[in-house]
């Protein structure tokens, strides 16, 4: 069965990363690593034809620069006898930080000064060094150097003689110097013949002002081993390099560690050079707490863009008019490091009115809501460092190089998936083990299971401290210990009956990066993060497990219970019985970084408390037992969550003011009847042995969650007469539920409808046509379903039906008001009963529908599925259909389609409004047709093995109807003398033979088409 999107959250989340593709240039996560800046022994490397200038003109300037203070290497004198020359001029122009290159007639004529000028610009390209580059253009105008004539045509021409029948390296190296000539003269320079009127002494004069304000502005200190900084960067350093008239904003956001400093500093230095003026304020949110902190800020960014002339400010108001005054008529370039309030914004972005054109600002903050009153400002959000990357920064701040040691690769791994991709992290757990014996690796990697490195959480903690109250900071603490990897809309529920204003919380937790929501809707932090909350409530009692708030680590809950020391302080705890004993059999190993996967899911299912356990309800009788006694003393507890736990005793002096009820594999077989349900919120129980619910108990009247999923005893919903407040219903893989209790009509707040695989289940209720609120509903597997309710294609509010693998028995139901019929073929694709002709409605406001396995055939499609005028997203995988029905086709708002294993399709022609196309093991699909393909952004095709054609990505056809051009160039000019013969393709995880084809869309060579995804960005 197809594992499509489950909830009605996929549909905004899909939509939203539609916008986001076409709109904002997103953050890469892969690219190599530059390397790191050299300390600058001189400030000027000096490049010049000795014959031309030695004595006169570059004799003045290496005076004039000497003079002003300037460090200055030529090679006269600054290098010492016996060393290689070729060598020690290379080492010093990667030690300057501004090569000053001086075209005379003869420069070309000196192969020496050639290399010398390749070495200046490669050096220049390299992206982390910030080397400043110099034309000088001396009795020589700068199209003769561009475009290789006069003196310069005549010098190459010889050169090009002298490497006449010489090996092809020669032939190279003139190519080389041709395009540094051409590269170097498009560069600004300085013209002799147009300043200072020709004389030189003014012009060298001018030629020390430059270098003066190229040096003045200070290269920021980058991290040595900037790993995947290039790749994170780029995009902001293309933008900087626009000089187009629009004054822009950019936002570096992401959590603490992330790196948003170090791409800020890597992208000012590699343009700074490019602006009138420009200032880099670092560290805006400590300096601005101390006194006077907001008009140092303004001193500092005014002494940057006025040169070094010192300016008096005594108010903010003041400064800002200052600044005003300085920065309207220049182009500049500002730097705002860690911004975290909105009066230090106020105090420099006042003036985005009158910034000249093209000036660009650059904020770094944890605080993304800050800037988004700024229609101009564009977010870049730093993704986290691959493990790849992860491992090699690791090394360098473990090891000292660029990969672990083998007798620590098996720990550095363990370390590193420990930091999850966080650079803050990986540097500082690195260096605090470098040199340390295995021994105390193992030791420390052992240690931080319980206790986490300090210097790593106090750097994340200022992100905390940032929340504006205790309210969002205790809101903070449950999710952290509790609720990571739940549903985003349930734990809303369950934590606004805490009395908490949750999702106003959320969103504060998320515009600090301390939280995010991913495309399932479900809540994520990084572990780091959750560290950083967990340790927090550690702290609050490291020794008195009862006198802490909440107990998320269940060796400490059980302690407690078992030993009845629970407190009116607990208001939250969290047990995981199998989750101990596996902790146990561990032994020295580090917790959850174990390698085998399968173990892994099973450690952290309960801790990101996604609900979905493995296995039965059955228990094992030898398992230890709790007494309900135990939770007496905690008469504040609002939150519990319990897994595999057995409890005995009586439940009426249960904490009354218990919230939420999570018990996996409870062993009871009904709930008992004097259990405090009066203010119960959620109750979920997955994987009980419930076979009665509420009966006989008192009703929780509020209510709003009820989650009964693969509790395979269960054969009949309890009565929902009582419970009037239900908003979701949660019955999935229920596999003995035979009935759901007519009373269903009376929940008119229930939105959320799961009975997935109840496989017993052979008809709704017709009263759930009453279910004004519905809006999702999932009968996928339920494969023994033999009616529908006639109503159900009138329920306004449903926008997701989930249908796949089902087989509906329904006869004779027309509906022509606000349904379509559906007309169903049934196929025995895997053992059923006989295939019959079926009626089923759905309705128009649908939004996304799934009906994956439902055998559709070409000829047995609903015409009337047009009707579908809302639908966004459909889900037609394991149908044996050959074609998109046009019925398809048409639906103009449809933007998402998954047609994974789709045996019979052949061939796919789908208008404009597709933007994502989701084709996988279509093994007969031939061609697929965009009628703009431009307008599509992702398509994915892998496992296709007859596609041959995407019109306008790629066209495969055999190599013999390429022309002989074309074939030479790929090296097969003896190609009819093979024979044609096959080419073995490694493509995944098959090995197929293959006729060598010829791409020829992308004008390249290949065997296969070249991308199982491509994103159309």
């Amino acid at each position: 069965m197809i594992d499509a999107p489950k909830n009605e959250h996929f549909i905004i989340s899909t939509l939203i990363s539609l916008t986001f593709i076409s709109s904002v240039c997103s953050m890469t996560t892969t690219g190599t690593a530059s390397s790191a800046p050299r300390s600058s022994a001189y400030h000027v490397f000096l490049s010049f034809r000795g014959q031309d200038t030695r004595r006169t003109f570059v004799d003045h300037l290496y005076t004039a620069l000497a003079n002003a203070g300037f460090r200055t290497f030529r090679d006269d004198y600054g290098m010492e006898r016996g060393e290689s020359i070729k060598l020690e001029l290379h080492r010093a122009i990667e030690e300057s930080r501004v090569s000053i290159v001086v075209f005379s007639r003869n420069y070309s004529s000196s192969s020496w000064c050639l290399d010398e000028l390749v070495m200046i610009l490669g050096k220049r390209r390299r992206e982390d060094s910030g080397h400043v580059v110099l034309p000088v253009f001396y009795d020589v105008d700068p199209s003769e150097v561009r475009k290789k004539t006069g003196d310069y045509a005549e010098a190459l021409a010889r050169h090009e003689e002298r490497f006449e029948g010489e090996a092809n390296e020669w032939k190279e190296k003139l190519k080389g110097w041709k395009e540094a000539l051409e590269e170097a003269a498009n560069l600004t320079g300085m013209v002799l013949q147009n300043q200072a009127d020709g004389h030189e002494s003014k012009f060298i004069q001018k030629i020390v002002k430059v270098v003066e304000d190229k040096l003045r502005r200070t290269i920021l200190n980058v991290s040595p081993h900037p790993i995947g900084l290039h790749s994170r960067a780029k995009h902001i350093h293309l933008w900087l390099q626009d000089e187009g008239s629009d004054i822009g904003i950019v936002a570096i956001c992401g959590m603490g560690g992330i790196g948003k400093t170090t791409i800020a500093k890597s992208v000012y230095n590699l343009n700074f050079s490019n602006f009138e003026g420009s200032s880099f304020l670092a560290d805006i949110r400590e300096v601005s707490g101390q006194q006077n902190g907001l008009i140092r800020l303004q001193r500092q960014l005014l002494l940057d863009i006025v040169k070094g002339r010192k300016e008096k400010i005594n108010s903010i108001d003041e400064g800002i008019a200052r600044i005003k005054e300085a920065v309207g008529s220049k182009r500049v370039l500002i730097i705002l490091d860690d911004v975290d309030k909105r009066e230090q914004l106020h105090a420099i972005l006042g003036m985005l009115d009158w910034l000249a054109m093209g000036s660009k600002i650059i904020i770094t903050t944890r605080h993304e809501r800050l800037l988004k009153t700024h229609e101009c400002c564009k977010v870049y959000r730093v993704e986290l460092l691959d493990h790849d990357e992860s491992l090699e920064l690791f090394s360098w701040h473990a090891f000292g190089q660029n990969q672990p040691s083998d007798d620590y690769l098996v720990d550095s791994k363990k370390a590193v998936s420990y930091c999850r991709g966080l650079p803050l992290a990986i540097k500082t757990l690195g260096s605090s083990l470098f040199g340390k014996s295995i021994d105390v690796w193992k030791s420390q990697l052992q240690k931080l299971k319980e206790i986490p490195d300090n210097e790593i959480l106090e750097k994340l903690k200022l992100s905390y401290d940032s929340l504006q109250d205790d309210h969002d900071k205790d809101l903070f603490l449950d999710i952290a210990c509790f609720f990571v990897g739940m549903d985003k809309d349930s734990t809303i529920t369950i934590l606004d009956g805490c009395n908490y204003y949750t999702l106003v919380g959320i969103e504060n937790l998320i515009d600090r990066n301390l939280l995010t929501v991913d495309m399932h809707n479900k809540l994520v932090m990084h572990q780091l993060i959750q560290e950083l909350g967990r340790e927090i409530v550690r702290q609050e009692s490291p020794k008195v497990l009862g006198e802490r708030r909440r107990l998320w680590n269940h060796k400490d809950s059980f302690h407690v219970l078992r030993e009845k020391t629970g407190t009116k302080k607990i208001t939250s705890l969290v047990l995981d019985m199998h989750f101990l004993k596996e902790e146990k059999s561990v032994g020295n190993s580090f917790g959850h970084l174990k390698e085998s996967s399968s173990k892994k899911c099973k450690r952290r299912h309960f801790e990101i408390f996604s609900g979905l356990f493995k296995g039965s309800a059955n228990k094992n009788s030898n398992e230890e037992v709790l007494e309900v006694d135990a939770f007496a003393g905690m008469s504040n507890l609002q939150l519990l969550q319990i897994s595999d736990v057995q409890l005995c005793g009586s439940y009426k002096n249960f904490p009354k003011g218990l919230r939420w009820l999570y018990w996996s594999h409870c062993p009871l077989q009904s709930t008992p009847n004097d259990f405090p349900f009066d203010k119960l919120v959620a109750l979920q129980m997955p994987y009980s042995s419930l076979k009665n619910v509420f009966n006989g108990a008192k009703c929780p009247i509020v209510l709003k969650i009820l989650d009964l999923s693969h509790s395979h005893n269960l054969s009949a919903t309890p009565d929902f007469s009582m419970l009037p407040n239900l908003e979701r219903l949660l019955l999935e893989n229920c596999t003995g539920l035979v009935k759901i209790n007519e009373s269903i009509g009376l929940l008119q707040r229930l939105v959320f409808l799961n009975l997935r695989n109840c496989q017993k289940l052979k008809k709704l209720p017709k009263t759930i046509c009453g279910l004004k609120s519905l809006a999702t509903l999932d009968i996928s597997g339920c494969i023994n379903i033999e009616e529908l309710p006639t109503e159900l294609g009138n329920m306004d509010s449903l926008t997701v039906i989930l249908a796949d693998g089902t087989e509906v028995n329904q006869y004779s139901i027309t509906l022509e008001v606000k349904a379509w019929n559906f007309f169903v073929l049934t196929w025995p694709l895997s053992v059923r009963r006989v295939p019959k002709i079926l009626w089923v409605s759905f309705p128009q406001s649908l939004a996304y529908l799934s009906i994956a396995n439902c055998n559709l055939f070409d000829d047995t499609f609903p015409r009337e599925f047009g009707n579908l005028s809302s639908l966004q997203i459909l889900n037609l995988s394991m149908n044996p259909i050959c074609g998109l029905p046009s019925c398809v086709k048409d639906l103009r708002s449809l933007r998402v389609l998954w047609l994974e294993s789709c045996p019979s399709l052949r061939s796919l022609k789908l208008r404009e409004n597709i933007k994502i196309l989701y084709a996988v093991d279509c093994k007969s699909l031939k061609k697929i047709t965009f009628r703009s393909v431009h307008r599509i952004s992702s398509v994915t095709y892998s496992g296709c093995r007859s596609l041959f054609e995407i019109e306008g990505l790629f066209k495969s056809v055999p190599l013999e109807r390429v022309d002989a051009e074309r074939i030479n160039n790929l090296g097969l000019c003896d190609f009819e003398a093979m024979d044609k013969p096959p080419v073995r393709l490694l493509r995944g995880r098959s090995t197929k033979m293959r006729t060598v084809r010829h791409l020829t869309s992308c004008s390249i060579f290949s065997v296969d088409p070249p991308l199982f995804t491509h994103n159309y960005q």
